[in-house]
């Protein structure tokens, strides 16, 4: 196929084409694409039948689901083996369709093997490329030649020669080793939020510990394969230690802030915070920065440098027992006494506030318009929002106030003259004109 390509001789195309044993492998290979169709509409209902009783989160039905992927690709592979043996014994001459379909059948069968287990978009856009361009390769006659050349092409660093093959393989078992380092951290995470006894901010550290141990030693083992001693990048690792402590200042800076934040402890997924003026919860804690979501659902990146250098309210921190505050004031015509009973009646009729701590009404002064109260009560959900318990609370000190007739003023003055000018004292009478001077 090679030569024909490289020399565009399209006497002898027609004749590879028109040859007998070409012929017979092009209606091989038609023949198996159909029985492949066939097979794959028959077996998927019957086989599908067997785990629909299954639940998505069954190991079960996981299986399933890889195994319907694989059904065409692993009856096309095959097919193509057992036409290669029928073709060895029938003696067709050459197997020029044949093995490379083959080679085209096991790129697909890899590539959706694979595809099972990765979501990532550009980690299958990289499969795709290296098992369809291997496949390529070989039905182009290059593979061989191509490794050679690959082989052929080295450098050296320090006392060891290594060719760009090296590389290649090296770099192919690094994103391997990375794939799976997910895997295990991925399944490390959910193993370590399912000790309850565990804090929420020291299974983050565990978490972020485990991925960084799971990379180092991905990193290693490929270096290792490629033949390169570890010692000899440790200068090199100092060197570029300390550009990266002065080019990424803030970056280090976020990142030591994280792992003090998950030591301390102060700061943990779930916490009611308050920082700048942003109310909300932790939803996780990143090596850079934290995420905080509002109660309007807006989520906030914030870096960990400000929760460390910031002054930050957290309402749940050692106690989630909150008390809000619910300043008014009344008119100097009401009585106190009542106002405040009242208060305390709406107070407990929201349900949100708490009796135990009991709510509390004081007079906090006397003020130019009005009688300056407080009431203070305590809620132990600050996660739930404290503007909409304290916007019931007064709604219900409205209501009572209504009913019982206690005033909340609002601001009067009194003005007092003195002294009316003249022009006010004999008013021109209506429809008179004015006096002529």
């Amino acid at each position: 196929m090679l030569i024909f390509l490289a020399n565009p001789n399209w006497d002898k195309i027609l004749e590879f084409w028109l040859a007998p044993s070409i012929r017979v492998q092009s209606f091989i290979i038609l023949g198996l694409l159909l029985l492949v169709f066939l097979l794959t509409k028959l077996t998927k209902p019957l086989l599908g039948s067997l785990f629909t009783t299954s639940k998505k989160e069954d190991w079960s039905f996981k299986v399933w689901k890889h195994l319907e992927r694989m059904l065409a690709p692993l009856y096309l592979l095959l097919g193509c083996v057992l036409s290669l043996v029928v073709a060895e014994h029938v003696d067709l001459g050459s197997e020029a369709l044949i093995r490379p379909f083959t080679s085209a059948a096991s790129a697909w069968a890899v590539y959706r093997l694979i595809s099972g287990f990765i979501k990532s978009r550009a980690w299958l856009r990289l499969v795709a490329i290296l098992a369809f361009g291997f496949a390529a390769l070989h039905f182009f006659g290059l593979l061989h030649t191509t490794l050679d050349f690959l082989r052929m092409l080295s450098f050296k660093i320090g006392d060891r020669s290594i060719s760009v093959l090296d590389l290649v393989n090296g770099l192919g078992i690094l994103l391997f080793l990375l794939w799976i380092s997910s895997i295990i951290g991925s399944s490390g995470e959910r193993k370590i939020q399912q000790f309850p006894h565990i804090p929420p901010s020291l299974q983050v550290l565990l978490t972020k510990i485990l991925r960084v141990l799971l990379v180092f030693l991905s990193f290693a083992v490929a270096l290792s394969t490629i033949g390169l001693d570890l010692s000899s990048f440790a200068l090199l690792g100092g060197a570029i230690g300390v550009g990266i402590g002065f080019g990424l200042q803030k970056v280090v800076s976020n990142l030591v802030s994280g792992l003090i934040l998950l030591l301390d402890r102060s700061i943990k997924p779930g916490d009611v915070i308050e920082i700048e003026g942003t109310y909300g919860w932790i939803n996780s804690l990143r090596a850079r920065y934290a995420s905080v979501i509002t109660r309007d659902g807006k989520e906030h990146l914030i870096p960990n440098e400000d929760l460390i250098t910031n002054r930050v309210v957290n309402w749940s921190f050692s106690d989630p027992n909150v008390r809000v505050r619910v300043p008014f004031g009344i008119s100097y015509d009401s009585d106190p006494r009542v106002a405040i009973k009242l208060c305390l009646e709406a107070a407990q009729s929201v349900g949100r506030a708490l009796q135990d701590p009991e709510s509390r009404c004081l007079v906090t002064g006397f003020g130019d318009n009005s009688i300056n109260l407080e009431l203070r009560f305590w809620i132990d959900d600050p996660s739930n929002g404290v503007g909409n318990v304290r916007s019931a609370v007064m709604l219900a000190i409205w209501d009572k106030f209504k009913e019982n007739g206690i005033v909340i003023p609002y601001p009067q003055r009194d003005i007092h003259i003195k002294k009316l000018p003249e022009s006010f004292k004999n008013p021109v009478p209506k429809g008179n004109p004015p006096p002529s001077e």
